[in-house]
């Protein structure tokens, strides 16, 4: 593992308001993501592992602190500027695949490219080639209704490299999977990992698969758990 920080978290606040009502959800996380690494966010349902997952993809704003990517404060880059942070450095993993049923799977992994305007015949071209690293090369021309849950789930992974991210943020990506299935999409994000040098930060409640990975950060109760 490289000692090098790329992302860094500063006492990050987050607080929704629903009328009267404050709900305080992150108290003041401190936390660093080292390139290389393969990172396991853990902790109970409403703990709020997820909340931080989209603040440090740029999904919403933290109500105070600071997250820097490579030294850059990106809470307070434009939401144009974020956009570009979650097109060109960042790839995404859901529970749920999120991928577009009408499309077929080379069609869902080669979008991200598409709408950075790279040009066609290279997105595809692109797509192709990470499927057959997610061992779907046989499957290119299926409808996720064709596909099994596991293999949507590796098209979803293919679709989150396409772009070479810096970094790779899953939220539950076997949560949605039978124990077997589940096991298999972990050593394929494992096996990749091995391959290229994106990092990898895992939102789990699993702790058995956590164990896995290279480090767990343990959340608890809006705060960073110290055992």
């Amino acid at each position: 593992m490289n000692n090098k920080v790329i992302l860094e978290v500063k006492d990050l606040k987050k607080s929704y308001h629903e009328g009267k009502i404050t709900t305080e959800v992150l108290k003041g996380i401190n936390l660093q993501i080292f390139e290389g690494e393969m990172v396991a966010i853990v902790g109970s349902s409403g703990s709020g592992k997820s909340t931080l997952l989209h603040m440090l993809g740029t999904l919403d704003r933290p109500s105070s602190g600071q997250i820097l990517f490579k030294d850059e404060e990106i809470s307070q880059w434009s939401s144009n500027r974020q956009a570009d942070f979650r097109n060109h450095s960042l790839g995404f993993i859901y529970q749920f695949h999120h991928l577009l049923n009408e499309f077929t799977a080379v069609e869902n992994v080669a979008m991200p490219l598409l709408i950075c305007k790279v040009n066609q015949k290279e997105a595809y071209e692109r797509a192709e080639q990470m499927l057959g690293l997610v061992g779907l090369s046989g499957r290119m021309d299926h409808k996720p209704s064709e596909l099994s849950g596991g293999e949507r789930q590796r098209v979803a992974i293919a679709r989150a490299l396409v772009n070479n991210p810096d970094i790779v943020l899953a939220d539950e990506p076997t949560g949605n999977l039978d124990f077997k299935t589940a096991g298999e999409i972990f050593e394929l994000m494992r096996e990749i990992h091995r391959r290229i040098t994106t990092v990898f930060v895992v939102v789990t409640h699993d702790r058995e698969l956590a164990q896995k990975f290279d480090r767990r950060i343990e959340i608890r109760d809006g705060m960073v758990s110290n055992g």
